[in-house]
């Protein structure tokens, strides 16, 4: 990294899991944290994919790739192989993943670098995958801990397969000041943590805001979280604060994959608020990128400029 660059910017950081998407149609760079870094860096932001690789040909195709799309990284070369999840996809688009462990992401070391990197962030997004492991976790901890106490801090949940348990979710919740979640998510974490019961979305039956008004207030309460984003696919999204709640539609597109597309939304969603948006515009951004990136094959498409233009 540049020294010059890194002490005169502050940085949004993805930080956790950098890992290749095997898709049916080939394999995508990937991993949710990177691709927030990677969509927030789209808003003229300073983003960097903070990770690691192993010492092997993955591991170098990562570097090429976020060099090729002018992402900034701290990627830690660890005794790991890079990251890669077998990813299939429904006939509407919706992903299932298949997800190994002791990967390189699982093993991020806490250096002095990461450490100044931290110091100099102003938003920091990381989520529950790559806190399976203790390394990863204890590092991901220390770096929140050394970021400036006005930073945003989300927590995209990412509840995947069984690679979670209470006490990470406890911990990151009790660390973060914006919670990323879906429907299916708030379901699991308001049995997981007794907030009530939330149904299991359906076709027929999409969650409402009287099903989550309730959790998410309890949420919002217990672990002192000022902003909840829930996002339900094709039945909308909500942003709710202690004192507002918004709801948007789901855009109709033509959807190649929707792989990626929360990652866009938090992205765009945190870009906005970082330069003075108001809830509901920065939602309404969100949404939008979200949107044009299920219209999009992988999960780092390049947005067009009408929607990163921040000062229309």
């Amino acid at each position: 990294m540049d020294e010059q660059r890194h002490n005169e910017h502050k940085y949004i950081v993805g930080l956790g899991e950098v890992l290749f998407d095997c898709l049916p149609s080939g394999k995508q760079l990937g991993g949710a944290p990177a691709n927030f870094a990677f969509h927030a860096s789209q808003f003229g932001l300073h983003g960097i994919a903070v990770s690691a690789i192993g010492a092997d040909e993955l591991g170098a195709e990562v570097k090429h790739l976020l060099s090729e799309k002018h992402l900034d990284f701290h990627l830690e070369e660890v005794a790991y192989p890079t990251g890669t999840v077998q990813v299939t996809l429904s006939a509407d688009g919706i992903p299932t993943y298949d997800i190994c462990l002791g990967l390189a992401y699982d093993n991020i070391p806490f250096t002095p670098t990461m450490a100044e990197i931290a110091h100099n962030t102003c938003c920091v997004c990381f989520g529950s995958l790559a806190q399976r492991s203790e390394v990863s976790r204890s590092s991901i901890m220390q770096f929140l801990d050394a970021t400036p106490t006005d930073a945003l801090k989300v927590f995209d949940i990412n509840l995947r397969q069984n690679w979670y348990s209470r006490e990470v979710v406890e911990a990151s919740l009790m660390q973060c000041n914006v919670l990323k979640l879906n429907d299916e998510e708030i379901s699991t974490l308001a049995t997981m943590l007794n907030l009530g019961n939330v149904p299991l979305p359906t076709i027929s039956r999409p969650l409402t805001l009287a099903d989550i008004k309730s959790p998410i207030s309890l949420l919002i309460d217990k672990y002192n979280i000022p902003t909840v984003i829930l996002t339900c696919g094709v039945n909308g999204s909500f942003v709710l604060t202690a004192n507002e709640a918004s709801y948007l539609p789901t855009p109709k597109v033509q959807v190649a994959d929707t792989v990626g597309a929360g990652d866009s939304f938090t992205g765009a969603f945190c870009a906005a608020i970082l330069s003075g948006k108001p809830i509901a515009e920065a939602h309404r951004l969100g949404v939008e990128v979200s949107a044009y990136v299920c219209t999009q094959n992988g999960a780092m498409p390049t947005l067009p400029p009408l929607l990163t233009n921040l000062k229309k």
